[in-house]
């Protein structure tokens, strides 16, 4: 499942309205490095259309392709530990980002946001916890990529009509 979906349907209307304001969009050319390994990343961005390839540029080696509704960066809102990969533009990107400092800031003085925010990030990371755990052999056989926990379900259409939001403000700009 798109991690913003995990995100954004765990927060309020008011809340995503927040983001919406103290954020912004950005372009990524071709290329173009969004996250590097070991540099410490500044925002958490949701990728509002085109494709990002997670690599290991010491390995050579591709990870994974993220495109529309993912996101990028929640880990360094939990920790400060800087990537082991890099993140890099393979078509022309728009993102939507806001940067940690401004979420954490956020954080602080709204807890009920602070608590809807970790919530949503635990779930989303459990979830590819156990995904992972599955490939690589280790998980129950009932687990499985296609099924989403229940709870997670009950917002995903608020999820997307949320996202769906996101992406219409910022394509007026």
């Amino acid at each position: 499942m798109k991690r913003a979906l995990f995100i954004l349907g765990q927060l309020t209307d008011l809340d995503i309205e927040w983001m919406i304001e103290n954020g912004s969009s950005t372009h990524r050319g071709r290329g173009e490095k969004v996250i590097g390994h070991g540099e410490i990343v500044e925002d958490l961005s949701i990728v509002l259309s085109g494709i990002l390839e997670v690599v290991r540029e010491d390995e050579d080696l591709l990870v994974s392709r993220i495109g529309s509704g993912e996101m990028i960066g929640e880990m360094s809102l939990i920790d400060s530990k800087p990537p082991s990969v890099s993140v890099i533009a393979s078509e022309t990107c728009k993102l939507y980002t806001i940067p940690l400092s401004r979420l954490r800031q956020k954080m602080e003085v709204d807890q009920g946001f602070a608590a809807r925010l970790y919530c949503a990030i635990a779930t989303f990371l459990s979830s590819r916890l156990r995904l992972t755990t599955s490939r690589l052999g280790y998980g129950d056989a009932q687990d499985s990529a296609d099924e989403i926990d229940i709870n997670v379900l009950s917002s995903v259409g608020q999820a997307g009509a949320r996202f769906t939001r996101i992406v219409q403000r910022f394509s007026e700009i």
